[in-house]
């Protein structure tokens, strides 16, 4: 509801093809122009380097430096070196080595040799040099199957790379907003703010609840433009019986307070006590400011989750803006199916992810004895939808991942979605064995693939995959089910 306030940026992409002198040069700056082409049909961000020399290709280790540096002014987040012949190796290694960025390797299919005998690129054989080269300057490297470059299996692997460079991007530059302690009873959502620093470079910035909402009311209490089309964006948007105009004020002061800050401040993600004090300084209830928050982009998770905030946005940069993601918790199984389950929370899922049948309801809390208003109801489409859960404890983090679909199941309250998996019983063991907890976070596609190529290039991080398996991954990054 509203604009994005922290739209997606696409990965700038660092292209350096790159040749070998005893191949052919001139089927090589074809292969070049080929992925030139492709990389603007499929409108990827891209810095070349035809300012290098006359064929625009990497192969003297010399360049390397030149080719870095160029990249750094131009604010390059990946880099793609493909190999348009054999390639070189040491070259390539020492700018991967360098600019230490997500790296992707991959080269065309070579063809047939010529008729009298001669092969023309032999870019399997360098592929295979580079990737010794890589692993010897120890850069991990992301590898997409040596195919045609109308192959589907290269434009997957590609999208599928530049989204796991997103996730790379925002975790390695993660601050996550904390408002308030965690709610009593919630020893779940403890984390370790110190060992986050220490081992992943991520800041906790904290406030205090009665900051955020003091500015909320003084925003509430204001004749600001900004505030009347906050107050008249929900009535637009939901059946707000029962609501009164000031209680409608204050949800938007609210939601307007936090958003301030976090601007201020740069971060991507909050984590929120958003019970029971809120209520008893406020008298409201934070769902609906939250789900309007997330659904523009900003990320706002229930009960003080730092973790949860962490993988909201991952998984958030992995959808590269499609959609928002939501913060469920693993709630029930389905009474009819065995491997149903639902993802529910109080009313904190976005409206931009409502069913197409469903008629969106801001409501007061009917669990909390103080029955403040200001929760969203409505059931969230289906589909494919990928659940992620970053989480460790004993010194261990791993990144929890697995598809699920959506499936039919009876009304509730609050905001929700049924979904089933292949053998519900093996994630619900999975889950158990922990680390993680009830909360996990959606997002609508099949995400998997990225989360775990994003893992790659975080180190302490295990991807923990469980729907697909590690096995099934790999198949989709190799085209195997194409």
């Amino acid at each position: 509801m509203g604009n994005s306030t922290w739209s997606f940026r696409p990965i700038r992409l660092g292209f350096a093809p790159t040749r070998r002198n005893v191949f052919s040069r001139e089927d090589s700056i074809r292969q070049k122009e080929i992925l030139i082409d492709r990389l603007q049909k499929w409108n990827v961000d891209f810095v070349g380097i035809e300012f290098l020399n006359e064929d625009g290709l990497l192969y003297e280790m010399s360049d390397a430096d030149k080719v870095a540096n160029h990249f750094r002014s131009k604010g390059v987040e990946a880099l793609f070196c493909p190999h348009c012949n054999f390639g070189t190796e040491d070259a390539v290694g020492k700018l991967a080595a360098q600019m230490n960025l997500p790296f992707l390797l991959w080269g065309p299919r070579d063809a047939a040799p010529e008729p009298s005998g001669e092969r023309l690129r032999d870019t399997q054989c360098g592929l295979f040099a580079t990737s010794k080269m890589l692993r010897r300057l120890g850069v991990p490297f992301t590898y997409v199957v040596n195919s045609a470059p109308d192959d589907p299996v290269f434009e997957r692997g590609l999208r599928n790379f530049l989204a796991a460079s997103a996730v790379v991007r925002e975790f390695r530059n993660l601050r996550i907003g904390q408002i308030s302690t965690r709610p009593k009873g919630f020893s779940t959502v403890i984390c370790n703010e110190g060992e986050l620093l220490e081992r992943f470079g991520i800041e906790v910035e904290p406030i205090s609840l009665i900051s955020i909402c003091q500015e909320a009311k003084r925003i509430a209490e204001s004749q600001s433009d900004e505030l009347q089309q906050e107050v008249d964006a929900v009535k637009r948007n939901y059946d707000i019986t029962n609501h009164s105009e000031d209680e409608l004020r204050l949800l938007a002061g609210f939601k307007l307070s936090m958003l301030q800050w976090a601007r201020s401040e740069q971060l991507p993600g909050i984590a929120l006590q958003c019970w029971p004090a809120l209520q008893d300084e406020l008298g409201i209830s934070a769902c609906s400011a939250d789900a309007q928050l997330t659904g523009m982009g900003l990320p706002v998770v229930c009960e003080t989750d730092i973790h949860g905030a962490i993988t909201s946005v991952m998984l958030q940069a992995a959808l590269q803006g499609s959609s928002p993601t939501f913060f469920a918790d693993l709630t029930v199984r389905h009474a009819d199916n065995d491997n149903g389950e639902l993802l529910w929370h109080c009313g904190v899922f976005p409206i931009e992810l409502m069913a197409e049948q469903a008629r969106p309801k801001m409501v007061h809390h009917y669990i909390l004895p103080t029955r403040c208003p200001g929760l969203n109801e409505f059931e969230v489409k289906g589909g494919d939808i990928t659940l992620a859960r970053f989480d460790g404890d004993h010194g261990e983090y791993s990144l929890f991942m697995g598809h699920v679909r959506g499936t039919q199941g009876p009304r509730t309250r609050g905001t929700y979605v049924w979904v089933e998996v292949d053998d519900w019983p093996l994630w619900e063991e999975h889950l158990i064995r922990g680390p993680y907890i009830h909360h996990v976070v959606g997002g609508h596609g099949k995400l998997a693939p990225v989360l775990y190529e994003a893992c790659r290039y975080i180190p302490d991080l295990d991807p923990d995959p469980l729907s697909p398996d590690e096995e099934q991954i790999r198949a989709i990054w190799t085209g195997k089910e194409l």
